[in-house]
């Protein structure tokens, strides 16, 4: 049955021209699940099996064979899952239609930008269209606001459910996706069945593998002359479309048609089949696991089987680790300015306290905008302090998620006690900081989280922003204890 596994053509899940032929895919879904629940099985015996009682020429190929095992059990698992609804998702039984959503990191929302541009991907039988362009201002305002879980309402306040661009405030992104569909259904008419979110830094790996495109149409005569490129590679398009944009086109309008033309030609390519299927789906998955691909799925079947994995985006379910710390940044700012924003983000395992675990969460920001940003940058970048933010500042609403059931217990700003906002979501505690930072200016807030009840090893999810995720996050630091602690 393994040998299923080996004998299936994965680069059918890339979309081509033509479309795939996914039945073999689909046909092969039973016997995948099969050889995985096998595989799983044959793991989970040996590893009740004591080693402590054999000799050491057999215990130690033992651990090796269950170690080995547990490895492809992982892996098999995961093709059966991709196995059982990758075919119905790409149109095997019939077109199924999503709502793209591209995130624009340059203003931060938990689960990475303010939606921005918005389009209509269809897929039936493997083959890739782009439909309707939008943007989120486009959708306008929900009246009356669409409802929304109480605990996330009280956390992000009603804009959850009344503006496009506010949807993904909440870093959960089932929650968002459902809400942006619902939205999509009220303002057009048409009903998705699911929802994608990506950002400026997957279409980079994207464009690795499919090679530059070329920015053309009759749309892109409003803005010719603006000194934007008309060929964007892997190279340039997160600094294109994520700062230069604004510094060259101030009408909001002429943005939108530059980013609807950028997305339809980055899928135009996509879709042609041209793209080099090995690459493609390594940026893929590098997005996946930064956080930057995110899927929904209307139907429960289909979305029960997403919501184990990263791609879900979920806070709380399968896919979350049961030590999971979450650190997201929403814009007070009302503006571009993230996209000068630098950040660290670490977790200190403190010593435990009254037989319980304490850990720290320390996020470092800084504001690397020029010291002249007030007049030097586009007031569309600055906001122009049209909500209260003096040009060149960047306010920034700090939330910090601990592991279920944990507390959290203070917050510091440079070493100092500060107040803070408390909450809890899925069971989760959750601390609400507002920070401001002049350009140039670096501040280290400090979340403390106690009565952690979770004995593995803490894991950190952070909203992905322009930063390589490698460089925000940094290694577990474990606090020096006593051993009698």
């Amino acid at each position: 049955m393994i040998g299923i596994y080996d004998s299936l053509d994965w680069n059918a899940l890339v979309p081509t021209s033509s479309g795939s032929d996914l039945g073999p895919l689909k046909a092969a879904s039973p016997s995948v699940t099969s050889a995985a629940y096998s595989v799983r099985t044959s793991a989970e015996r040996l590893q009740e099996i004591d080693t402590s009682r054999l000799l050491p020429q057999v215990a130690a190929p033992l651990r090796q064979a269950t170690e080995e095992l547990s490895q492809a059990t992982d892996a098999l698992d995961s093709a059966a899952d991709a196995a059982s609804i990758a075919p119905s998702m790409l149109g095997a039984d019939g077109p199924k239609s999503y709502l793209l959503v591209i995130q624009n990191n340059a203003e931060a929302r938990a689960l990475g930008g303010i939606p921005g541009a918005l389009a209509v991907l269809t897929f039936d039988h493997g083959k890739l269209a782009l439909g309707a362009q939008s943007s989120a201002g486009d959708v306008g305002v929900m009246t009356p606001t669409l409802p929304i879980d109480p605990q996330q309402q009280q956390i992000y306040s009603t804009r959850l459910g009344k503006y496009m661009q506010d949807v993904n405030l909440t870093p959960d992104f089932p929650t968002a996706a459902a809400t942006a569909r619902l939205m999509w259904e009220r303002k057009t008419g048409q009903r998705v069945d699911g929802v994608i979110s990506i950002d400026p830094i997957v279409l980079s790996y994207i464009l690795q593998a499919t090679g530059p495109v070329q920015i053309k149409g009759p749309q892109l005569a409003a803005v010719q002359g603006a000194g934007l490129p008309t060929e964007l590679n892997g190279s340039n398009v997160v600094r294109t479309l994520l700062s230069d944009v604004y510094g060259k086109i101030h009408d909001p309008k002429l943005q939108d048609i530059y980013f609807a033309s950028v997305a339809k030609e980055i899928f135009s390519v996509l879709s042609s089949g041209k793209a080099e299927a090995k690459g493609l789906l390594a940026g893929i998955t590098r997005g996946t696991e930064e956080g930057r691909v995110l899927a929904w799925a209307s139907d429960p079947a289909t979305q029960s089987v997403l919501s184990k994995y990263r791609l879900s985006g979920s806070v709380s379910g399968p896919s979350v680790s049961p030590a999971q710390f979450g650190v997201y940044f929403n814009d007070g700012t009302g503006a571009k300015m993230d996209y000068y924003v630098k950040r660290t983000v670490q977790l200190i395992k403190d010593c435990p306290a009254d037989g319980y675990g304490q850990t720290r969460v320390r996020i470092t920001s800084t504001n690397t905008a020029p010291s002249d940003a007030a007049t030097s940058l586009p007031s569309y970048v600055t906001g122009g302090g049209a909500f209260g933010v003096a040009p060149g500042f960047v306010q920034t609403n700090i939330v910090a998620y601990g592991p279920a059931q944990a507390n959290v217990e203070s917050a510091t700003v440079d070493g100092q006690k500060t107040p803070f906002a408390p909450y809890v979501h899925a069971n989760r505690p959750v601390g609400v900081v507002a920070q401001r930072l002049a350009p140039g200016e670096s501040k280290t807030v400090e979340f403390t989280f106690g009565k952690i009840v979770q004995h593995a090893e803490p894991d950190l999810v952070v909203t992905p922003t322009v930063q390589s995720i490698k460089d925000v996050i940094h290694m577990t630091e474990n606090a020096a204890c006593d051993q009698g602690q």
